[in-house]
């Protein structure tokens, strides 16, 4: 299945020619009970295909075991990215980032490459204080046009901190997830499997929500 016609081939090879450094997709899939896996693995090869800075590694969830533990990866496919050091950023898409969530992943593979975009220095003195463990969960579907607002926002403050971590998750192929959760309109934002929202919020919001986390 191809996912880019030529002209969107084209417009994506301007945009990552702005990368500034490497950057590695990470893709985990597994060979049985996943029907997005090669779907995933085709559509970020043909992203890859226009991005001379952008690689892409493949790994089995299973066989390669120990490197998704080193990642946090526990579902398949299951993509992170990694900077030019091969260091890992702590942000992961969980399904595949096609659809309105392209978006989203352009952002993070830019960031990740070194073009950072600057946050006002009140919200940058916030995320610096955030000093426990994070975990936010941005439930998403790929037909909707707000979900990608809410990922790049959650995937901006783990590579601002060390101590976030932020993972997009693809609800319908996730299903079994979404209903634990309860996800029954995206985007819905769980953080630390606690505290909760739904909407592509300002990031002050999302700050709201992880303070609350950071309560002794």
């Amino acid at each position: 299945m191809k996912f880019l016609n030529e002209e969107v081939a084209k417009q994506l090879e301007g945009i990552f020619k702005g990368m500034k450094d490497d950057v590695t997709v990470a893709l985990f899939t597994k060979d049985q009970d996943c029907e997005t896996c090669t779907d995933t693995k085709d559509f970020i090869s043909e992203l890859a295909s226009v991005a001379p800075k952008l690689s892409l590694e493949n790994h089995d969830l299973e066989k390669d075991s120990e490197k998704a533990q080193e990642f946090g990866v526990k579902m398949a496919p299951s993509l992170v990215l990694l900077d030019k050091d091969k260091n890992y950023k702590r942000i992961k898409f969980n399904g595949v980032p096609s659809g309105h969530e392209i978006n989203s992943f352009i952002s993070s593979v830019m960031e990740v490459s070194g073009n950072s975009q600057e946050l006002p220095k009140e919200i940058m003195e916030r995320i610096e204080k955030i000093d426990k463990p994070v975990n936010i969960k941005v439930f998403v579907t790929l037909a909707c046009p707000h979900c990608p607002g809410a990922v790049e926002k959650a995937h901006k403050l783990a590579l601002e901190n060390p101590n976030i971590h932020a993972d997009m998750i693809e609800a319908q192929t996730f299903f079994d997830m979404s209903e634990e959760y309860n996800v029954s309109s995206v985007p819905k934002i769980v953080i630390n499997d606690e505290f909760e929202f739904v909407g592509n919020q300002p990031l002050e919001v999302f700050l709201d929500e992880i303070e609350k986390t950071q309560v002794a």
